[in-house]
């Protein structure tokens, strides 16, 4: 039996790696990560909507709000303000300083304790912000060390299969698998109705209109889907 853990936003990349995880695995489990997050209810919103659609076997909610304290996003740090797409090649604002590692290590722990053979997560490295913990050198490196510090007989592998898909790629494999893509949310500013602008709104949007689809949420701005 094939157990599997997803790390799961609420995000499109997570959803669909969760419709990928489903295909392949006998047993779900779903983790979510509370960090103080600016959209944290709205996230949670999706997360649950999920779990209800893919019902896994079980779900752990971790909160880790000690990331606000540390602060450094502008996610979670309100001296901070989310900043407008500006399509530079810098990192932006955005990135929470070695997030996705706190979500791999406390998955790793569940995963232990269940004897769980697979951790998903939906990390994108080739068409996405250049967060530096999304590249796939990062998770090569993580499941070396997974396995150097756990107990010998447990074998874990970090499965990463969007990391090297365009964001339309994605959208189109959603779709494929029938994921709910009208439950995920993307905007890092907004609780309500996506605001269209930021970082995370523009590649969502874009990438939709490359995969020639209109985007199931609503947006604060004016879009044209057939451009």
């Amino acid at each position: 039996m094939i157990k599997g853990i997803v790390l799961l936003s609420g995000g499109m990349d997570s959803l669909v790696t969760a419709a990928i995880a489903q295909k392949d695995c006998d047993e779900l489990y779903f983790l979510h990560l509370n960090y103080g997050q600016k959209t944290e209810d709205r996230e949670m919103r999706s997360f649950r909507k999920m779990c209800n659609y893919f019902k896994p076997k079980d779900i752990l909610v971790a909160d880790i709000s000690y990331l606000k304290e540390i602060g450094g996003s502008s996610l979670t740090d309100d001296n901070l303000q989310v900043r407008d797409h500006d399509g530079t090649q810098e990192v932006p604002n955005s990135y929470v300083p070695f997030r996705n590692a706190h979500l791999v290590t406390i998955g790793t722990s569940w995963a232990e304790t269940l004897e769980a053979d697979r951790i998903y997560i939906g990390a994108v490295e080739e068409d996405s912000s250049g967060y530096p913990d999304c590249r796939e050198s990062f998770y090569s490196a993580l499941e070396k060390a997974i396995d150097l510090g756990t107990k010998d007989e447990t074998k874990i592998k970090l499965i990463t299969p969007i990391i090297h898909k365009s964001k339309a790629e994605i959208i189109k494999l959603g779709a494929k698998l029938g994921a709910p893509l009208e439950f995920s949310w993307s905007c890092y500013k907004n609780n309500d109705i996506a605001c269209g602008r930021c970082d995370s709104c523009v590649l969502r949007i874009s990438a939709f209109q490359k995969a020639g689809m209109k985007d199931p949420i609503n947006y604060a701005i004016e879009i044209n889907w057939d451009s």
